[in-house]
């Protein structure tokens, strides 16, 4: 416990998540792949309408913009973003503004978490791709709009994927060794979906600090593994200058192979694997995060990647809302599972 010690206090956190989350093992599944007994960390239960994993990380930024005085937080995503839906939310409960850049046209209905959107109250304005390109520019440009009000302001990140941000797994850590014990096993892997990774680089941290067992490894959904790995590294090193942690170099492990089509859009083998989990164990995924990653992880098992492990565990990061509007790509109860 060296490193903990050189960490400076704990930041200030709110209490937005239902903590802790259950830990549960998907046993038919594992029959049925004659694999590894496979356990789902069930942070899709963190909250209802907060669901997921960017509540864990939002309780800390939150917490920061409070502190701040900050009258409207700003932040950004795609236009199903399960971030930007979380921080409404948050923003909301907190009874302060919320002004989301979102990168896309303004679709024709609403949907999704895009609905959520609405009814939390959120500001929504719209980015192309090539002006969600220089992100900066557009935070700048929307802070400025509040403060020639006279508003004060408050920018979060994608994915509020930032040093502080990484806290809320980084604390995750120490309930994922808590579970680790009630159940008495050993986990030999810990597999998450990577979006933006602060959910992987406060898990990466937190294992360090707190010894906890298994190999961690992301499934990117969107960009490549150089790209996370260089992000993440950051983040870790970013969090350490700002804590006064001096940790040395941590492997960061992306499997790549996943991405499909691209980012916000997955291809017939994850709807196939959603539908099959759902119907097997009664387990939802989402075509954007967990259904890539899951579908990454159970194909691991069938090519015997993992036939030497007993026990491993899947993070399930939430994204249920960001289901819906992909409903024509579900072929309705006959379809077949893989």
């Amino acid at each position: 416990m060296k490193q903990k010690q050189q960490i400076m206090k704990t930041p200030e956190k709110l209490t937005l998540a239902r903590l802790p989350t259950p830990l549960e093992p998907l046993d038919r599944l594992s029959n049925k792949l004659r694999g590894p007994r496979i356990w789902v960390k069930r942070d899709d239960l963190t909250e209802s309408t907060g669901s997921g994993n960017k509540i864990r990380k939002l309780e800390y930024v939150m917490a920061d913009a409070l502190r701040t005085g900050a009258s409207v937080v700003i932040t950004s995503g795609g236009i199903q973003s399960n971030h930007c839906r979380a921080t409404a939310f948050a923003a909301a409960k907190l009874g302060i503004s919320c002004h989301l850049i979102l990168r896309g046209r303004p679709p024709a209905s609403l949907d999704g978490n895009l609905l959520l959107d609405r009814l939390l109250g959120a500001t929504i304005s719209y980015a192309t791709a090539a002006e969600f390109a220089d992100l900066d520019s557009l935070y700048k440009r929307t802070e400025k709009l509040y403060s020639d009000q006279g508003i004060s302001t408050y920018s979060i990140p994608i994915g509020a994927s930032n040093a502080l941000g990484m806290w809320g797994y980084i604390n995750a850590a120490v309930e994922l060794k808590a579970d680790f014990l009630s159940h008495n096993i050993q986990p030999d892997h810990i597999f998450s979906a990577t979006g933006s990774g602060g959910t992987l680089a406060g898990l990466i941290v937190g294992q360090q600090l707190f010894q906890l067992p298994g190999k961690i490894a992301g499934f990117n959904v969107a960009d490549d593994g150089e790209f996370f790995r260089t992000k993440i590294a950051a983040d870790i090193d970013n969090w350490g200058r700002q804590f006064g942690a001096n940790l040395p170099a941590l492997p960061i492990k992306i499997i790549e192979g996943y991405v499909g089509p691209g980012y916000g859009r997955a291809g017939p083998e994850v709807f196939s694997c959603i539908d099959l989990v759902a119907k097997l164990e009664g387990l939802i995924l989402d075509p954007v995060y967990t259904g890539k990653a899951f579908h990454g992880m159970l194909e691991s098992i069938r090519r015997g990647q993992l036939k030497n492990s007993s026990d491993i565990v899947f993070l399930h990061t939430g994204g249920i809302f960001g289901l819906f509007p992909h409903r024509a790509s579900f072929t309705g109860p006959d379809s077949p599972p893989v």
